[in-house]
């Protein structure tokens, strides 16, 4: 699939939109809170999820959607009792149940550690923290029953203060995205292209990476071409494949859904709801 991209670009540069000094300065409250706070990981299971392209569905990084399908019901046993909840899963009906990102049995810490360790389960995005829940992708703009967590509120206070102070009419989702030294993040999409154009103010969303270290990249899968994002605050479209260089040292994002302030729509010009080509 070639890069749709948004607004006729690649991606839309939100730097002017915000302070990107007060940004910068949020590292420290963050690097802190991280190592206060629990974490969790997310990632792992794109190829069974079906948003990897088509040439990566071979690639040797073990997917623990495909781990789970092909375990015998001895192995399905152990897996299952280290569940944090082991008796509502029987091993006799693995085609009951789903695990993990946005599937109906959240996977356990136990489980995310014997998938790694046992089965060689990739997961790219180590440190994974919601400071607002979002819920699942297709509700992370919608701000009902939404609110940060006591940890955000406690741990990164000038971070929800600086996430407030961005230009949206309302927040549905706020996450924190990291990876540890050395990994990459796989290319995947968040959203199905056929579900329709991105770039409407209601389904918008902010990356934000305070230290510019993140080298997330836009992948066009005809070109095979690599866009990389030098920015601190940016939007793209989420339905193109995407990902994240390797480096040898932990970066992190924070990515924030919601619908944009009116401010920043007519700034962007997205009454119209342009999304075109990036030719």
């Amino acid at each position: 699939m070639a890069l749709v991209g948004l607004l006729g670009k690649p991606f839309v540069d939100l730097e002017p939109y915000v302070d990107v000094e007060a940004l910068e300065a949020l590292d420290l409250e963050i690097c802190l809170g991280l190592a206060r706070v629990p974490t969790f990981v997310t990632g792992g299971s794109h190829k069974s999820m079906g948003i990897v392209p088509p040439h990566l569905r071979d690639d040797p990084y073990a997917d623990y959607g495909e781990v789970i399908a092909r375990m015998s019901r001895d192995e399905r046993i152990l897996f299952y009792s280290l569940s944090d909840s082991p008796t509502l899963l029987d091993p006799d009906t693995p085609e009951a149940y789903t695990f993990g990102e946005e599937r109906d049995v959240p996977l356990s810490r136990k489980q995310v550690k014997l998938l790694e360790t046992r089965y060689g389960v990739y997961f790219p995005w180590s440190t994974y923290l919601e400071l607002m829940p979002g819920g699942a992708w297709d509700e992370q703009g919608n701000p009902r029953g939404k609110a940060f967590t006591k940890d955000a509120l406690v741990y990164f206070p000038r971070t929800v203060a600086f996430v407030r102070s961005l230009p949206f009419a309302s927040i549905g989702g706020v996450k924190l995205l990291g990876l540890s030294a050395c990994q990459h993040g796989t290319i995947h999409r968040d959203r199905d292209p056929a579900h329709g154009p991105r770039g409407g103010p209601g389904d918008g969303f902010i990356m934000l990476s305070p230290t510019g270290k993140k080298r997330l990249f836009l992948w066009d899968d005809e070109a095979h071409e690599a866009t990389v994002i030098e920015k601190r605050a940016y939007w793209f479209n989420d339905a193109d494949y995407h990902g994240v260089h390797a480096d040898p040292y932990f970066r992190y994002s924070i990515r924030v859904d919601g619908t944009f302030s009116p401010e920043l729509v007519s700034a962007l010009g997205l009454e119209t709801r342009v999304t075109g080509t990036t030719a």
